[in-house]
């Protein structure tokens, strides 16, 4: 008896201590879901949950066999669907972007192409002019155009100006943006020299190899520019070699003239423009000396028909000739044309200069000149010569 009630105290103090131990540790018993776990969290994408917000609704107890539709799993999945949109659409927008500057760049590469096609066009129809006219194709006879270039005299070719460095050579016409081409030619090579200056075995090698270009302009217009430059306000330079000898000739002017240009134009002495024709069609003007560089004719000053110029550039249209030219020479990533103030003598000003300039003298006129006309394409002034 002593032995089953010690096995019945030792049973019942056994009992009394399983209970205390699940009383003590309730919480870590597995077999019950009082207390469901939390949802996973995503904490690098939202705000952590606090008591009391939507995000901590408890699961059913049967978790395993329902859905589990909670706001924190709709939220983070409408996140992503509309970051994965927006991503999307920047996307399509910067390919879109892209095509569209693709798209610019070709359609501004085929213009450059248009246009450079069409420039070369037009050179190639101002050369072969040139070479109709040399060669008598257009019934226009001058002084010289069949002459050898053996024959043309040095001191003929003092307007051709030589880049070694870049290999050009450059005939400059006074009147025809000849200072900004000089410029031009100074900052490529900094010392430039006269063509005449060489020998004539350099002459032909440089001939042969060497970027020949010239620049012109219609030929009544470069003379009224040259008399409003020279003659128009006082110059004593010109007047004394040049302004005396027309008001000497041509003016009646009775007594002694004005020493300086200063004091004839105070006194309302000076050539005019009929006065200035007269003087370049009298033969006693170059039977004394040669014309001056700033009216004579450009088939003198740079022999076309002689020197075989690689391109022929017009005052008319000198901003796009000059960046033709800069490119044909390679030059165009080293400088741009002066685009200084233009000052220039307009082509419409010719019916009123000529106004004033007797119809037989106009012709006359057209006839001294008309060389220049023809070799560069320059329409003959029928409006002047006829009314």
């Amino acid at each position: 008896m002593g032995t089953w009630r010690g096995l019945r105290v030792a049973f019942i103090l056994g009992s009394l201590f399983m209970i205390l131990l699940i009383i003590v540790y309730w919480e870590d018993v597995g077999g019950f879901n009082l207390y469901p776990l939390q949802e996973p969290k995503h904490e690098s994408l939202h705000p952590r949950a606090t008591a009391g917000s939507p995000h901590s609704t408890s699961r059913p107890q049967n978790s395993s066999s329902s859905p589990v539709p909670t706001t924190a799993r709709s939220t983070t999945l409408v996140s992503e669907e509309t970051g994965g949109a927006a991503e999307e659409h920047t996307e399509e927008e910067g390919k879109e972007k892209q095509e569209q500057r693709q798209q610019e760049t070709r359609e501004d590469e085929e213009k450059e192409r248009s246009r450079t096609t069409a420039d070369n066009r037009e050179q190639e129809d101002r050369k072969q002019r040139i070479m109709d006219v040399c060669s008598g194709k257009d019934s226009v006879e001058f002084p010289g155009s069949t002459r050898p270039f053996e024959q043309i005299p040095n001191r003929e070719l003092d307007h051709l100006i030589v880049d070694d460095t870049h290999q050009i050579i450059y005939c400059y016409v006074p009147k025809v943006a000849c200072t900004n081409w000089k410029r031009v030619m100074v900052v490529l090579s900094q010392f430039w020299r006269h063509y005449g200056s060489l020998s004539r075995h350099l002459m032909a090698l440089k001939l042969q190899h060497y970027t020949k270009f010239l620049f012109v302009r219609d030929p009544f217009v470069r003379l009224i520019s040259a008399f409003r430059n020279k003659f128009g306000k006082p110059n004593e330079d010109f007047y004394k070699q040049f302004g005396s000898v027309m008001l000497r000739r041509y003016a009646n002017v009775s007594g002694s003239l004005p020493e300086t240009a200063a004091e004839a134009f105070a006194a309302g002495i000076k050539p005019t423009f009929q006065q200035f024709i007269t003087y370049l069609l009298d033969p006693e003007t170059e039977r004394e000396s040669i014309f001056n560089e700033h009216w004579r004719q450009v088939y003198r000053l740079c022999h076309p028909c002689q020197v075989k110029y690689d391109f022929i550039g017009r005052l008319e249209s000198l901003e796009t000739d000059a960046e033709h030219l800069l490119k044909l020479l390679e030059v165009d990533h080293l400088l741009h044309f002066p685009s200084g103030a233009r000052n220039q003598t307009a082509a419409s000003w010719e019916r009123d200069w000529f106004a004033q300039i007797p119809i037989a003298m106009r012709r006359e006129l057209y006839k001294l000149y008309e060389p220049d006309f023809e070799l560069f394409g320059y329409p003959k002034p029928d409006s002047t010569l006829h009314q």
